[in-house]
């Protein structure tokens, strides 16, 4: 009886997704150094940067008795004003949240490097599994290992001190968990897709170090767009963590923003647009050579 030689376009795609999957869990100090950086700047420059208190002290004139209320309002009246809530913390804990999704997705694109130096790209090419589930499963485990760390991360923000929404819901979380997975999918996309014919890591590390402080600072991770020089704007508004920030935090701290609908829709096409090429390009650029 002769055996069909069709398959299912998703076939192989969660094996090879629980094989880059393997490679994390079985080894937590990869986790857990990955956690570090975004740990540190919530819990020292988070908490160091208290811009009530620098209000207060700054107000401080000689000869001039402003009582302290008037002060704490006044400070608090341009806190809000200026990053739309009174705590500063909380709004950055929201910028790291999508700054440890941009970290891990950045790495997305080792792995396909190190699996053609070791020879195992060439195996994965001789089985049947489509290419372009190659590319997926390594995008799929990327977004779910971001979304592991940013839960951890947001939970450590909640233990120092981050004040969430008091209207927050579970359909808030959802949705700031898809924006976070949609920049994720976008940034691995393109990450692996960068590496498809590359068989150099260091090329891939030096091109993860060039873009990962500047694509968090070009956004509103830190400030306000509307607090950056008219030339850094343009590229703050085509930057996607700009976007993944907004959904954020209007939906945990109930920040007014833009419409989420636009966000939404930019996060989406930015995700789809860098997978469909990555799935192309891999049928082009994959070969056994």
């Amino acid at each position: 009886m002769g055996m069909s030689t069709r398959l299912h376009p998703l076939h192989g795609l969660w094996s090879l997704t629980n094989r880059e999957l393997a490679k994390w869990y079985k080894v937590p100090v990869i986790l857990i150094i990955s956690l570090i950086q975004p740990i540190v700047w919530l819990a020292f420059f988070g908490k160091s940067m208290n811009f009530a208190t620098m209000f207060t002290n700054g107000l401080n004139i000689p000869g001039l008795n402003i009582p302290k209320q008037v002060i704490d309002e006044v400070a608090a009246e341009v806190l809000k004003a200026n990053f739309g809530t009174t705590d500063y913390f909380s709004f950055l804990a929201v910028g790291m949240l999508s700054f440890i999704t941009l970290f891990t997705s950045l790495q997305s694109g080792m792995s396909i490097v190190w699996d053609r130096r070791l020879g195992v790209l060439s195996k994965l090419l001789t089985t049947p599994v489509p290419r372009g589930n190659i590319i997926m499963a390594k995008v799929l485990n990327s977004m779910i290992r971001s979304l592991v760390q940013s839960t951890i991360v947001l939970i450590i923000a909640i233990m120092l001190g981050m004040k969430l929404n008091p209207s927050l819901n579970p359909l808030d979380v959802l949705g700031a968990y898809a924006a976070l997975a949609l920049m994720s999918m976008g940034f691995a996309s393109l990450f692996v897709t960068l590496a498809l014919r590359s068989t150099s890591w260091e090329s891939q590390m030096a091109i993860m170090n060039l873009l990962n402080m500047p694509l968090m600072f070009a956004s509103n991770s830190f400030y306000p767009v509307k607090s950056m020089p008219w030339w850094l704007k343009p590229i703050a508004l085509i930057n996607p963590l700009t976007y993944v920030n907004d959904i954020n935090r209007q939906l945990l701290l109930g920040i007014t923003g833009q419409s989420l609908v636009l966000d939404y829709a930019y996060l989406i096409a930015f995700a789809v647009i860098f997978s469909a090429i990555g799935v192309v390009l891999s049928w082009r650029y994959l070969s056994e050579a």
